[in-house]
C-alpha cells in the first residue's frame, strides 16, 4: 500500500496519542504475533508496535518484516516504535485525505 506524503503526515499526527500494543522481543516476529497484529489492524486501522532492546535484528528489518507480512503500510519508524496503517475491510473509520 502506497501512501502520499499528505496521507502519511495525517496518519503520523493521528498516531501521536496511540500507545504501542505489541512488542517485538528477542525471538523476533512469529506467526502468532502477525495474526494478532492483523486482527488489531482490522479493528483499529492504525497501531504502534515497539521493538525491545533484546531484539537481535535491526529496527528497519523488523518494520519491513511486520509491514510486509501484515500487508500494512509502514507509516513511520521513530526510535524503536513502528507505526502501521491498514484500512479495515469491514468497518473503515479513518478517512485519509485525497491524493
Amino acid at each position: 500500500m502506497n501512501l502520499t506524503s499528505k496521507q502519511t503526515r495525517f496518519l503520523r499526527s493521528k498516531a501521536q496519542t496511540i500507545k504501542p500494543i505489541f512488542q517485538i522481543g528477542k525471538e523476533g516476529v512469529n506467526q502468532n504475533q502477525i495474526n494478532s497484529i492483523i486482527d488489531a489492524l482490522e479493528v483499529h486501522e492504525l497501531i504502534k508496535v515497539s521493538i525491545l532492546q533484546s531484539y537481535a535484528g535491526t529496527k528497519q528489518e523488523a518494520a519491513q518484516q511486520v509491514s510486509e507480512q501484515t500487508h500494512a503500510a509502514l507509516v513511520q519508524l521513530i526510535g524503536k516504535t513502528i507505526v502501521l496503517y491498514r484500512p479495515s475491510t469491514k468497518n473503515p473509520v479513518i478517512q485519509l485525505p485525497k491524493k
